[in-house]
């Protein structure tokens, strides 16, 4: 069963929500990140999602697995879109079903922090004066970047550990 979904349309959140439902779950938890209207001050009129899919999905799949492991929980699901999203367009969803509360509550934090800090994603944000830049690429130091078997989109390394690019 797939627990990490790259998803390249809107994806059915009611149905990753149905099946974190167990009868043992007494609670559930979830995250939604959504597209926002402005980044550092620059308004935002939308942004494009590109993955190395492959290796998004596996290691989405082990981000999925550590929270197993490292918190008492019964399941947990996460989707990350690709492709053009609009502004109010959820880009991350992840939920987290266990049978006490704290424990969703803190496999949801994980789960997003990694996925932010290791899942292959780029993004290119549009901004309203019709600018464009490549923005927010923090994994680039912990996995091999796509551009690296797939294309180049000129990203470089820096000792902070994001990413910039601008068209």
């Amino acid at each position: 069963m797939t627990r990490f979904l790259m998803a390249d349309a809107p994806a059915d959140l009611n149905g990753l929500r149905e099946g974190l439902h167990l009868a043992e779950a007494g609670g559930f938890c979830t995250f939604e990140g959504w597209v926002r209207n402005s980044n550092e001050g620059r308004p935002v009129d939308g942004l494009e999602y590109e993955s190395y899919a492959e290796l998004a999905v596996k290691e989405g799949e082990r981000i999925i697995e550590e929270a197993l492991a490292r918190f008492e929980i019964s399941h947990a699901v996460a989707m990350h879109r690709t492709g053009t999203l609009r502004v109010g367009e959820v880009a991350v969803w992840i939920g987290v079903s266990a049978p006490h509360r704290d424990a969703a509550f803190r496999a949801c934090r994980y789960i997003i922090d990694e996925i932010k800090h290791r899942v292959p994603v780029w993004k290119k944000e549009h901004y309203l004066d019709g600018d464009a830049e490549w923005v927010a690429c923090h994994h680039c130091q912990t996995v091999p970047r796509a551009s690296d078997d797939v294309h180049d989109h000129g990203h470089h390394h820096h000792d902070h550990g994001s990413c910039g690019h601008q068209h």
